[in-house]
């Protein structure tokens, strides 16, 4: 009797990502066969080409919208543990910490877009709001960004006065607030516009600049700069 194939053996061996990616280029794999890799610690099987296939079948085909996802989330495809699904969010948040990172490159963040493409990545697709702020000096060369705060925004949540010691601390004269809306609207609430007015004046009062303040969703950005409203 023949012996049957286990489900390892059920991909060929020219057809196994781990193959096709060490002989061709890891950039000619396909989404599911990439994802494949990263659930089963760099061997395509069977089993690991349907788990990733069904991934990005609960996902639309996105990537981005994989990357929404929670870990009871991705716990529903049948044999994806805690560890799997971990292993696949570390594997998501390094490719946009690449993204900010190879962004952090840019000579000038002067302009709306620039500050966009800088957080974006990290501000996207998370399902709460957060503020960061992003430090820099005469010339808007980036000096560093951090997260001030995770929760609603409003004016009473943020301290005004955090924003201006760090930026003495890290010796930046101008500074730039951006903040998401998980809704999706970039319309800027009262809230935002009393925050970025305070902000402004600490900074007037400081000789620091309050370059912008972005307010990022879905579907773009909104600049008050950009906007006339600073």
């Amino acid at each position: 009797m023949k012996k049957p194939l286990n489900k390892y053996n059920d991909l060929c061996f020219e057809e196994r990502p781990e193959y096709k990616g060490a002989s061709l280029g890891i950039n000619t794999l396909t989404n599911v066969e990439l994802v494949s890799l990263v659930l089963n610690r760099g061997a395509g099987t069977y089993d690991s080409m349907h788990q990733a296939r069904q991934m990005l079948n609960i996902s639309g085909e996105s990537l981005r919208e994989l990357s929404k996802k929670r870990l009871d989330e991705l716990e529903v495809v049948p044999g994806i543990g805690h560890c799997k699904a971990l292993a696949l969010m570390a594997a998501l948040e390094l490719g946009k910490r690449y993204a900010s990172e190879e962004h952090r490159q840019t000579v000038d963040l002067g302009s709306a877009t620039s500050i966009y493409n800088l957080l974006a990545p990290k501000l996207t697709d998370i399902d709460h709001e957060e503020m960061w702020l992003v430090f820099m000096n005469n010339n808007y060369k980036l000096i560093s960004y951090e997260r001030l705060s995770i929760g609603g925004i409003t004016e009473t949540a943020v301290d005004v006065r955090l924003i201006i010691r760090q930026a003495v601390l890290k010796n930046s004269t101008v500074i730039a607030m951006v903040h998401n809306h998980p809704s999706g609207s970039l319309r800027p609430s009262k809230d935002d516009d009393r925050l970025t007015e305070r902000v402004r004046k600490a900074c007037e009062l400081m000789r620091m600049y309050l370059l912008d303040h972005l307010i990022i969703s879905s579907s773009g950005y909104y600049s008050y700069r950009e906007s006339g409203r600073l």
